[in-house]
This record gives structure tokens, sequence and C-alpha cells, in this order.
């Protein structure tokens, strides 16, 4: 493995202490999670990028990265539901997108990267993420707006991976 598969599946030490500090009812611990979850987040842009610019772009980051992206968010999203802060079937329809693509990419002949709303969907729920990760009463309107945008972003990212896509065109000059 080298230094950004490395990082991406470093990603993951974080799930457990983010999911033990947001089950406390305490607000200091919520801050501490939120920055264990921002910095976790952070790393998914620090990956993709030395991955690019040191040329170390591989299959396995391409198939671990996107995996690790969806533990990272559906385990705080489980929690939160757990909290009573988001309704379950919410967080159902995310999983569902994130199952149904994941299936479609299994029967691709090439592994691809995501595209810019794969990517558009991550960073909205992230945000929405840190937003409701926060102690409850410091972001809670825009916390829950945030958390419907992403969910928003995430079926019209998933519609959009599943619409077959034209053929290139050849060109003959």
């Amino acid at each position: 493995m080298n230094l950004p598969t490395w990082i991406t599946v470093s990603r993951l030490a974080g799930v457990p202490f983010l999911l033990v500090l947001l089950a406390q009812p305490d607000d200091r611990l919520r801050w501490i999670s939120l920055g264990i979850f921002l910095v976790a987040a952070g790393t998914d842009w620090l990956d993709g990028y030395l991955a690019r610019r040191l040329d170390m772009v591989t299959d396995l980051g391409k198939f671990l990265d996107p995996l690790v992206d969806k533990l990272l968010v559906l385990a705080p999203l489980l929690m939160l539901i757990q909290l009573g802060q988001i309704p379950a079937w919410g967080v159902f329809l995310v999983l569902a997108r994130e199952l149904a693509i994941a299936g479609w990419r299994v029967n691709q002949p090439k592994i691809s990267g995501a595209n810019i709303w794969g990517k558009l969907k991550t960073v909205t729920q992230i945000l929405a993420i840190a937003l409701l990760i926060a102690p409850p009463t410091a972001f809670s309107p825009i916390a829950q707006v945030a958390f419907w945008v992403a969910i928003g972003l995430t079926l019209l990212s998933g519609a959009l991976y599943l619409v077959p896509q034209p053929a290139a065109q050849e060109s003959n000059a």
C-alpha cells in the first residue's frame, strides 16, 4: 500500500472514538467529536490530492476511498438516529443509494473515481454531519436544513450514476 492508501485506511481509526464520544451527553465531548470527524473527513481530500500529485492513483485506492467515505458518513448518522436528531428513514435513503451504487460499480469493467456529483454529495454530507455533531443548540435549524439538502444531493448523484452515459464520439480528424 502506498501513502495515500494508508491515509485512506487511517481515516477509519477515528470512527470508534467518534461514536463513543457522541454517545455521551456532554457538549464538550460533542465538540471533540466534531474535531475528530473533521480531521477524518479532511484526510479524504488529502489522500486524493497526494494520490494525484504523486502519481500514486491505484485501483485499490479508488476502491477503498469511497468505501471508507461511506463508513465515515454512515457511522455518525446511525448514532445521530439513536440520539433522536435525525429520522431513520433519511439515513435509510443514504444507505440505499450507497448500496445501489456499490452494486452498480461491481458490474463495471473498470473502477472509476467519483464524478463531480459524487464529490458534491460527499461535501454536503460532511457539512451536514458536522453541523449535527456540534452540540444541539449550536446549529440545530441550519443542521436540519443541511441534512435534507445532503439527502437530496445523495439521491440526485445516485440517479446520475445509474443513468446510461452516451458513448464518447470518436473524431475522424
